[in-house]
């Protein structure tokens, strides 16, 4: 079989621990493009920061961020498809996180938004602060979320709520999950993720096969957790890192490394170029 493309997660698999790519996945991704094989990462992150990484990757490819809301072209920024959630599924959203008093931010194509009271307590700058510096993004401190949704009715692409209290997240997960036109997936232990119904990796790779008129057979996709699951419907040949979790592991054509061993380096050698 010979793949036409080469779809990558990004943390947890393109990154490593150091929220790195290494020198050996590096080299790797560049013999793959050299090859004539696209390279296209799919990730949960907000554009910007997809974007960056694709950049120093010298990745051309499409972008799928926000795990499949939008895909854009990474040369000119160019919108080939977005999915955003409905107003009234956000204002219900932010609802159910104030009921709760619970953590969350949201994204629209390039800016980070978040209330300040959420964005300087001790406990969220600790998840959030450096990640969005990470991400190279616009952070828009609100006042008051619901009120800025209600008037602005900006665009809005995901959700990510989280809490180290999986009581409490599971609480807010069983009511989000009331709301039929909106679809939920966990990239970590200790959060959730909400888009609107459909939204997936996997219908945005399906997305890019019809434009590039490629099979399924000729997609192969690397992943970690539980955002990646729908890719093993979209992809010919799905593999799973080592430190992936076991749900995808147990479904995966083939596990490769660690990412901190570059594991996707090691599972395009294998799969792809039959070293």
């Amino acid at each position: 079989m010979r793949y036409k493309l080469i779809v990558v997660d990004m943390d947890g698999t393109l990154l490593n621990s150091d929220h790195e790519v290494g020198e050996e996945t590096k080299k790797t991704l560049k013999e793959a493009m050299d090859r004539d094989i696209k390279v296209a990462i799919a990730t949960g992150r907000i554009y910007p920061s997809a974007k960056h990484y694709a950049s120093l990757l010298g990745i051309s490819t499409p972008i799928i961020s926000c795990n499949g809301a939008i895909v854009k072209e990474g040369m000119d920024d160019k919108v080939l498809f977005c999915d955003a959630m409905r107003q009234e599924d956000v204002i219900k959203t932010i609802e159910i996180c104030k009921e709760y008093d619970i953590h969350f931010h949201y994204y629209d194509d390039d800016v980070f938004c978040i209330e300040k009271e959420r964005y300087n307590s001790p406990q969220f700058q600790d998840w959030v602060f450096k990640d969005s510096l990470e991400d190279h993004m616009e952070v828009i401190l609100l006042d008051d979320a619901l009120k800025y949704v209600k008037e602005k009715k900006n665009l809005v692409l995901k959700f990510t709520i989280m809490d180290d209290d999986d009581i409490k997240l599971k609480k807010v997960w069983d009511e989000v999950a009331k709301m039929p036109t909106v679809e939920m997936a966990r990239s970590w232990h200790n959060n959730m993720e909400i888009m609107n119904k459909d939204v997936s990796k996997g219908k945005a790779i399906e997305a890019l096969g019809k434009r590039y008129n490629l099979k399924k057979e000729e997609i192969i996709a690397f992943g970690d957790n539980f955002n990646d699951v729908s890719m093993l419907d979209y992809a010919g040949t799905f593999v799973a890192m080592e430190n992936a979790v076991d749900y995808l592991k147990e479904r995966a054509d083939y596990i490769t490394a660690t990412n901190d061993d570059n594991g996707v380096a090691k599972g395009i050698r294998k799969i792809v170029f039959n070293e």
